[in-house]
């Protein structure tokens, strides 16, 4: 055989043993999610439901013969450590996608990465809304989605006319608020009060004060997910707050360990625990036979994560691989029935999403007063198109 030949061959088999190598390697997925900062409260059952689409897709053969992986990175809820976070995740990890669930600040910190690092990335928390980035799909609710079911109802049941509205100072916080007062002056009611307490804080006691004062019909929140929520509600409650009050960042776990304090808060979501489908109690008995005592409750913030996975592994399969020009292709074309039910990112790189208009009861569960099929997240990237 001559020494061009031995040379062809020895690179064919060089080249077998690297896609051989390549096809067992692990698809990573990078989670940068708020495991200190205000997102810890709700971060570890973010994290549970990663642990078990993960576990479950292994168990049913992988991706394209590959398993999947998880890196997880604390983001600190904010701007700082997303950039950390994303960076260590894109750079050092070298993650194949990032899927999480966090707040606006941190996302906003980190899309710069994911631009450079050209990754896919799906977003899984409820936001603000128009936030577009070629790379970025949501699978979570935006405001024109949330907000009407609350505003119409506190028209319709309980005669408002004048709103008092809390938030926290972030994009998130005056984001959902602008949204809120332009509808509610829309159906003709009126803002008496807007204020707002940076995203650590956590004494409300002057604008609880201002509240009293202007004695508005309705209250509506909108603060960072997690310790903020716990923190207003339980002052509220001690100041003797007892008017119509929707917190619009709440979720149904960080709403069950407040105990009698959301007694009564209206929250509006695209997922409750309470769903009455095959796929919402496979997925809940799932969780509780893997997790048992150590379970967190299931959320809105927790279950579009683990939709989020089922979609990317779609995707993946569609494009034939994880090339992320393919996959970024494929994302919108893909859907995933799990608990939520159908959730295909198809709108401007957003869901239609039903949503469900709820009232936290006393043992902390959230009784369904309403129910909106397949909203229309409305224009938020029409340059995505």
């Amino acid at each position: 055989m001559s020494k061009s030949r031995i040379l062809v061959l020895a690179a064919a088999l060089a080249a077998s043993v690297a896609a051989a190598s390549a096809e067992e390697k692990p698809i990573v997925i990078g989670v940068p999610v708020g495991l200190s900062g205000a997102n810890s409260v709700v971060a570890p059952s973010v994290v549970q439901s990663s642990e078990l689409a993960v576990e479950e897709i292994n168990k049913a053969g992988g991706v394209l013969g590959r398993k999947l992986a998880l890196e997880i990175a604390d983001d600190g809820s904010g701007a700082a450590g997303a950039q950390k976070a994303f960076d260590s995740l894109i750079y050092s990890k070298k993650v194949d996608v990032l899927i999480s669930m966090e707040t606006s600040a941190a996302r906003n910190a980190g899309l710069p990465a994911v631009t450079k690092g050209r990754k896919p990335y799906i977003y899984t928390s409820f936001y603000e809304g128009k936030s577009c980035n070629k790379n970025m799909f949501v699978n979570a609710w935006v405001p024109e989605q949330q907000v009407p079911p609350v505003v119409d109802a506190f028209v319709k049941d309980k005669g408002a006319k004048s709103y008092f509205l809390i938030g926290s100072d972030y994009a998130f916080g005056r984001g959902m608020l602008a949204f809120a007062k332009a509808y509610i002056e829309k159906t003709g009611g009126k803002v008496v009060g807007e204020e707002y307490l940076p995203m650590d804080g956590s004494d409300w006691t002057s604008i609880i004060s201002k509240l009293k004062d202007a004695k508005p019909d309705a209250l509506i929140t909108s603060t960072a997910g997690g310790a903020p929520n716990v923190t207003l509600t339980k002052q509220l409650r001690g100041a003797g707050v007892s008017l119509p009050f929707a917190n619009l960042a709440v979720d149904e776990g960080t709403a069950k360990s407040m105990g009698k304090d959301a007694e009564g808060v209206y929250l509006s979501a695209s997922y409750v625990t309470g769903i009455d489908s095959a796929e919402n109690k496979a997925f809940l008995a799932a969780m509780k036979a893997k997790f048992g005592d150590a379970l967190r409750t299931p959320n809105d913030l927790s279950v579009p994560q683990y939709e989020a996975i089922y979609l990317y592994k779609a995707a993946v399969e569609k494009a034939g691989g994880t090339e992320t020009a393919k996959v970024l292709e494929a994302l919108p074309t893909v859907t995933f029935t799990g608990p939520r039910g159908a959730i295909g990112m198809s709108k401007q790189h957003h869901a239609p999403l039903t949503m469900y208009l709820g009232q936290v009861q006393g043992d902390g569960t959230v009784k369904v007063v309403g129910t909106f099929k397949d909203v229309d997240p409305g224009e938020q990237c029409p340059k995505l198109n």
